[in-house]
């Protein structure tokens, strides 16, 4: 194993980071199997020496990208939330509109979202990103909630579910779209049961 540059010079980082976004966008693009290092050398306009400067294999860029990209790819809730400003009062409406921002993200990302998940199925420490940053979300709604005084018993159980419901739903929207179901009115049953569920205490 080669020795890994890690660069200290502000040129020096932008030229790592360009590989770390190229070279995600096209494992995304062709998939992580389909994607070696000189097509993402060639992709980043950077020599293959240049590469294992910086990294040792693909797999270290694709997890790189991962954590740079995956906040605002898999978890833009992350973002929208960070502000504290949830009211009360339209609670129907702020899922609502939460939940439009959700399917948007989803619907901008589709194929790194799909590339994502399906490594996420083979390989440990990408699911280990994942499932860190499932929990972050989760700590960080049960703040949001406890900021606006909605508190109860088994919050993170709660709001783990309430992830994977509106996960659930934008994947349906965005990936399956059956058409048998109105999903205008699967959003507003996922809305329902969401406020349902944070009234049970």
């Amino acid at each position: 194993m080669s020795d890994i540059r890690i660069p200290t010079q502000k040129r020096s980082i932008e030229k790592r980071n360009k590989i770390i976004e190229k070279g995600f966008e096209l494992m995304c693009k062709n998939g992580y199997h389909k994607t070696n290092t000189s097509d993402i050398a060639e992709y980043a306009g950077v020599s293959t020496g240049i590469i294992y400067q910086y990294f040792n294999d693909k797999k270290e860029i694709l997890i790189e990208g991962i954590k740079m990209y995956s906040d605002s790819i898999m978890f833009p809730l992350l973002n929208i939330i960070d502000n504290k400003t949830l009211i009360i009062d339209n609670f129907e409406e702020v899922l609502n509109n939460l939940i439009d921002e959700f399917i948007k993200v989803h619907t901008a990302s589709k194929k790194s979202h799909e590339e994502m998940m399906a490594m996420s199925h083979l390989d440990d420490e990408i699911a280990e990103i994942f499932h860190e940053r499932e929990m972050i979300l989760t700590d960080k709604i049960i703040d949001l909630l406890e900021y606006n005084g909605i508190k109860g018993n088994n919050m993170k159980e709660k709001v783990h579910i309430i992830c994977g419901l509106v996960e659930n739903l934008c994947h349906e929207i965005v990936y399956h779209k059956h058409s048998c179901i109105n999903y205008d009115a699967m959003k507003k049953e996922t809305i329902n049961i969401i406020i349902n569920m944070l009234k049970k205490d």
